[in-house]
Order: structure tokens, then sequence, then C-alpha cells
């Protein structure tokens, strides 16, 4: 019998970092630095009106953008917090950020576009492109450039075919984040360029000691960006999977076509859920995105000590909750440092090539776990040092 599977699908490889917990969840007393998830439960009172909505019996499908009050939420917080003017008919709950991302590449690229993504970058980025019937092309970001992307770099990557770039600020894997003076650098060569920015920002609440800046905000940039971000890391809310996108009109009706015929409407219950958590707003009696950030920062503070005790250069993030070491001093590339780690000691970090091949002298540790649990992590991370020099 002939195969069914389409070429495309066929040839993408699995997920980096799927693959590697797969054989995690297998290692009886594995302590897991892998995970891209706040440790925090969501917030009760959001919970509470996820539960009061069941109980009064909301099941039903919401409109395909989603439930009204929670569109004017929306775009009172993104007013609020980052200046960012959207219409609620032109903002479109989806499910998680990954629908938005995977809504925006299908609604704009055509067949032989190629898409720039700064690496290295969140996993799904370049297969969702491939999907697309895109080309992704894979811009370098380096570490003595804390990560950032330079618009030198930028420019020597565009061709004729380039249509789009992906923006991921803050960054996952890295860290690394980009001031509205090295966003107004790049938005430069877009605009140059003529290019359509989708930009990424699901951690803009989690930076330290700098507030968040968003491409979608410079001048000349809000018309050429489709902005999406969610509820999953600022709220503890990833299983929720509720994200937004906002885009320019032609662009968001496209979006939305696409979301009548694949999902419909996102679930009621989150949407439910995610009204209350913006319900408040950030007001100061509102106090739980800036202690789940306060205490993100002081296990940041700690895994870079800890790193460096034991011998491991790492840059300093700024952003999100991974650190992203070089394992170069161990002698070993991220993926055998990875492994043996895990082999040996029983602790799980994510080899930096999931991320692009820029990625392959690095690993990622999340920080998003217990105090106890890092700790006993690194004593035995210094173990494994010692064992292989």
């Amino acid at each position: 019998m002939r195969s069914f599977v389409n070429q495309k699908t066929k040839l993408l490889q699995p997920s980096g970092i799927r693959k590697f917990f797969d054989i995690v969840r297998e290692t009886e007393g594995a302590i897991s630095l892998g995970v891209g998830e706040p440790d925090f439960v969501t917030p009760w009172k959001v919970r509470s009106a996820a539960i009061t909505s069941l109980q009064r019996g909301y099941t039903q499908y919401t409109g395909n953008r989603g439930i009204p009050a929670l569109l004017e939420l929306i775009s009172r917080y993104l007013y609020e917090r980052f200046a960012l003017s959207y219409d609620p008919k032109h903002i479109l709950v989806t499910v998680g950020g990954s629908e938005a991302i995977d809504l925006a590449l299908r609604a704009c690229v055509d067949r032989g576009d190629e898409v720039l993504i700064p690496d290295p970058a969140y996993v799904s980025y370049s297969p969702l492109v491939t999907m697309s019937d895109g080309v992704p092309v894979a811009v370098e970001c380096l570490e003595e450039d804390d990560f950032v992307l330079k618009p030198e770099h930028l420019e020597r990557a565009i061709t004729e075919k380039t249509k789009a770039i992906i923006l991921t600020y803050p960054n996952n894997p890295t860290g690394g984040i980009m001031t509205e003076e090295d966003l107004k650098k790049i938005a430069e060569v877009i605009i140059k360029h003529d290019l359509l920015v989708i930009t990424d920002e699901i951690y803009a609440e989690l930076t330290y000691g700098r507030k968040h800046a968003t491409i979608a905000s410079i001048e000349g940039m809000k018309e050429r960006t489709v902005y999406i971000s969610g509820f999953s890391k600022a709220f503890a809310m990833t299983g929720w999977r509720m994200g937004y996108v906002c885009a320019p009109a032609e662009i968001d009706e496209a979006m939305f076509k696409i979301h009548q015929y694949g999902i419909m409407c996102a679930p009621i219950t989150s949407q439910y859920a995610a009204i209350e958590a913006l319900k408040d707003g950030f007001s100061d009696d509102f106090a739980t995105v800036e202690e789940m950030r306060d205490s993100y920062d002081k296990r940041r503070k700690f895994v870079l000590h800890s790193l460096k005790e034991i011998g491991l250069h790492c840059f300093e993030p700024r952003g999100a909750f991974y650190a992203f070491p070089s394992v170069k001093n161990s002698g070993l590339d991220g993926e055998a440092f990875a492994e043996n780690l895990l082999k040996k000691q029983k602790v799980a970090v994510v080899p930096g090539n999931a991320f692009g091949r820029f990625g392959a002298s690095n690993v990622r540790m999340s920080y998003a776990t217990s105090m106890n649990a890092l700790s006993e992590a690194f004593d035995r991370m210094s173990a494994f040092m010692r064992e292989i020099r």
C-alpha cells in the first residue's frame, strides 16, 4: 500500500525537547530542568472563575473571535502595559500562542517565501514555516551580542524571497531581550526591505531590571506587525491554552478565516478564566505576577552563581526563565553533555541544538522549579563536572 503521509510532514524531525524528555520520563529519580512551564499554580481567583462558569452551565461555543468582554480586556491590557492600541474587533483569541503562530504563517506565507528566524529560537518556528510551504532561514544571534538580533546580520540574511521575520523576545532559550534602541535599529532594515514581523511576546511580563519593549510600538511597525501573546507564562496558565493575536486588518481577516474552519473558537471555560486574570488589571492589589517574577529573579541569580561555581560560562538572562550556558569547558557539545548528565547524575537539561544549529555548544536550563530542586541539581552537576575533567 502506498504511503498516505504528506511529504513535508514525513521529513519533519521530532521536537528536540519532546524526544529528549521521553527518555527523562523513564529515568527514576531524575531532576528536570527542562520544562518551560511555571511551577506556580494558576491563581485561585482565576480557577474559581472557571469553576463558576461551569456551575452556571457556560459550556457552549463562543463567537469565533472570543468572548467580547475578554477581547475588551485584552485591548485594555495591551494599552495600559505596553502603550499598544488595538481595536477588540481585530483581536483573535487562540488556543495558546502556538495556534496564533501557525495562523500567522499560514495566512501570510506563500510557497517558497523565506522567513527569517533568529537562532537560537523556540523549536516550533522552523517546522511551522515548513508546514506553511515557506523556507525557514536561520539568522545567527551571538552571545557576545547578548543574543540580540543585529541589523547587519539581518541585512545579510535578506534575499529577494524574504517575506517575514519571526521575533521572540524575551527569548526562549537564551533569556535575551531587545531594548527599544535595539528594536529601532532592526526596524529600519525591516521597513527598508518591506518585511512582515511576527512577534511572539509570551514572556513579556517576565523581564528583570528593564521593562519589556515591543517592536509593534516603534514608529512605522504596527502596520506590518503580527503581535502574539497569551496567558501561559505570566499567569501560570499553560494548560488552559489561552493565547491571542493582533494584526493589521487584511492579515487579521485571513487568520480569522483559518481559525473559523480549523478551530472555531477557544474553550469557553478557559476564556472565563482569562477574563478573571485580566479583570483587575495590574493594580497594586493584583500581586501574583509580580510575586512570580520576583521568585524567578531569585532563582535566576542562584543559577548564574551556581554555574560559575561549577565552571560553566553563562550569559546573564534578562527575561523568561531560562539559562543557556555554554558547555565548551566540559569538553562536550550540548547534546553529549545533556545525555551524559542525565545518565550519570539524573539531571535533565535540553541540548542547545534543539533550538537551532547555533546553540550546539549550549544547553538550556529552566529555573521555573523549586529552589530545593535547583540546589540538588547543581550538587549533582558539580559532581558530574569533577568526574569528566
